[in-house]
């Protein structure tokens, strides 16, 4: 971003200046996370800080690290890839670099995880259908002398998915659940509730 250009992410960050991350830096972050392309005079409004200010703390967080670049997201679907599935490996212990070499050659590829527990690694695919993960699961990777064991999974459905989490997202969460009004005294109709004793010294009349 220059400064008569007056949008954000024009280029790329330097790492580690030492910064240290306020609640405005955080408040910054958290409308990026919005809108990536947001201009330095809205951004600045949103924060509740002045222009120069905004340019200043944003530019900062680029050269620090904190932000490492902005990109676009997709519809996978329009894209022609709404198939997606976890493919969890074992790998054979002595050939991790093997196994990480075959895996930057394989473009489906979206995301790969080194894991604890039963599995050494997640990968996710995106592909066009079915056949595709069967194929790449079946051909490609058994056939890489890394990979001990594999199994899929298939996702279904993409509940939530953010492009990033931040410490100030917890103290949202619980400001807003203390901030939640009383329930009402909402008449209950024909409902009534019985209590424990209440119910069995009835049963017991009954017996």
């Amino acid at each position: 971003m220059s400064g008569n250009s007056g949008r954000l992410g024009d280029s790329t960050g330097r790492i580690g200046i030492g910064l240290d991350l306020d609640a405005t830096h955080m408040k910054i972050l958290e409308v990026l996370r919005e809108n990536g392309r947001i201009s330095v005079a809205a951004l600045a409004e949103r924060v509740g800080i002045s222009r120069a200010n905004a340019y200043t703390r944003f530019e900062a967080l680029r050269a620090d690290g904190a932000i490492k670049r902005f990109t676009a997201e997709i519809d996978h679907l329009r894209a022609g890839l709404g198939i997606t599935a976890l493919v969890f490996v074992t790998v054979r212990q002595q050939m991790w670099k093997q196994f990480r070499a075959e895996l930057a050659r394989m473009p489906e590829v979206e995301y790969c995880a080194i894991t604890t527990g039963q599995h050494d690694a997640m990968i996710q695919v995106r592909v066009s259908d079915v056949a595709e993960v069967h194929r790449l699961v079946t051909e490609r990777m058994a056939n890489i002398p890394a990979v001990k064991a594999t199994e899929t999974v298939f996702i279904l459905d993409e509940v939530l998915r953010r492009p990033y989490v931040l410490p100030t997202d917890r103290d949202a969460g619980r400001t807003s659940r203390r901030a939640a009004p009383e329930p009402a005294d909402v008449p209950l109709g024909k409902m009534r509730f019985v209590g424990a004793a209440e119910g069995r010294a009835a049963l017991r009349k009954d017996g």
